[in-house]
C-alpha cells in the first residue's frame, strides 16, 4: 500500500475511505495531492476487496482549492520546474486534469461526502464522481474568474453535464461560493445531511450501489456511461453494450445472477475486476495530450 502524504485511507465493509488530511492548510491541492489521488484510484482499482471508494475531507473543508503558498506565481508554469509534473511541448499538464481523468477512468463507484468548504480544484475533482453528498456546513465554488484563471480539471466538459450550461456558465462567470442547499437544487449533489451523519449517508450510499451487483458490471456500468456520455451517436452505444452483452452473457456471473434469481437468495459473483475484465476492455483509449 502506499504511503499517502496529504490521505488517511482505510477499508470497512469493502468500501475505501480516503480522508483529506491537511485541516491545518484547508486540505488545499498541491503536486503531493495530486500524486496521492492518482495512487489511490490505482490501489482501489486493483483491490477486489474495494467495492467503491468515499472521498471527504478532515476539519472544516473537504479541499479548499489550490495552495496559494507562492502568492502571484503560484499558477505560474514553468515547464520542468517540479518533479512530477508532465510537460508536452511546452505546456505543462494540469495537475487537477490528471486527477479528474484518473477518477473517470474508475472501475469502483466513487463517492464524495462533502464536509466542509469544496472551492476550485476541491470542487471540480468531484465531477467525474458518481455521487456527491453533501454536509449542511458544505460550501462550493468555481472561483476561478475570481483568481483570474480559467476553468480547470476537465471541468467545462463535466460541469455543463451535470448541472446543465446556464448554471455552469452563472457559476463560472461569477466565481461565487454557494452553500449545499443550491447545489442540490442544480443537480449538483444528490443528498444534504447534517455534518454528523454525513459519512453514514455516504456509507449507505455506497452499498446500495454495489452491495448485490457484479463487480464486473458495475465496473462497465460505470464505464460505458461515462465513454458513452460525448459520443456523437447512439449507435457507438449500441456498438459497445452488444459486445459488453456477449461478453457478460457467457460469463459465471451471469450464470451465477440467474440462479440467485429464480432460487431466491443472495448472489455470490465469481468474477473479480481485476482478472475478469473481457477481452475488449478498455475499448477507448484515452486520447494523447498534444
Amino acid at each position: 500500500m502506499p504511503e499517502f502524504q496529504t490521505l488517511d485511507y482505510r477499508v470497512d465493509g469493502g468500501i475505501a475511505i480516503a480522508t483529506f488530511s491537511r485541516p491545518d492548510k484547508m486540505n488545499t491541492f498541491g503536486l503531493a495531492m495530486m500524486q496521492d489521488l492518482l495512487e489511490l484510484f490505482d490501489l482501489t482499482d486493483g483491490d477486489d476487496a474495494v467495492r467503491a471508494v468515499i472521498l471527504t475531507g478532515s476539519g472544516r473543508a473537504f479541499c479548499a482549492g489550490a495552495d496559494l503558498g507562492q502568492g502571484g506565481e503560484t499558477f505560474h508554469y514553468k515547464p520542468g520546474g517540479r518533479p512530477g509534473d508532465i510537460d508536452v511541448d511546452g505546456v505543462r499538464r494540469d495537475g487537477g486534469g490528471r486527477v479528474t481523468l484518473r477518477i473517470f477512468r474508475s472501475l469502483k463507484p466513487v463517492i464524495a461526502a462533502v464536509n466542509g468548504a469544496a472551492v476550485g480544484i476541491g470542487a471540480t475533482m468531484q465531477l467525474p464522481m458518481d455521487a456527491r453528498i453533501a454536509s449542511t456546513d458544505a460550501r462550493f465554488g468555481f472561483v476561478f474568474s475570481r483568481r483570474g484563471i480559467t476553468p480547470e480539471a476537465c471541468s467545462s466538459w463535466f460541469l455543463p453535464k451535470l448541472v446543465g450550461v446556464p448554471k455552469a456558465l452563472e457559476w463560472l462567470y461569477s466565481g461565487r461560493v454557494f452553500h449545499a442547499e443550491e447545489a442540490l437544487a442544480a443537480g449538483l449533489v444528490q443528498a444534504v445531511h447534517p455534518p454528523e451523519a454525513l459519512l453514514d449517508a455516504a456509507f449507505v450510499h455506497a452499498r446500495m450501489m454495489t452491495e448485490y451487483s457484479s463487480p464486473v458490471s458495475v465496473a462497465l456500468s460505470r464505464q460505458l456511461v461515462w465513454q458513452n456520455l460525448g459520443a456523437p451517436h447512439p449507435m457507438d452505444a449500441h456498438r459497445i453494450d452488444s459486445r459488453a452483452l456477449q461478453a457478460r452473457g457467457r460469463s459465471a456471473d451471469v450464470k451465477e445472477g440467474i440462479g440467485a434469481f429464480l432460487e431466491k437468495r443472495p448472489a455470490r459473483f465469481p468474477d473479480r475486476v481485476s482478472r475478469d475484465m473481457p477481452d475488449f476492455f478498455p475499448w477507448a483509449d484515452e486520447p494523447p495530450f498534444a
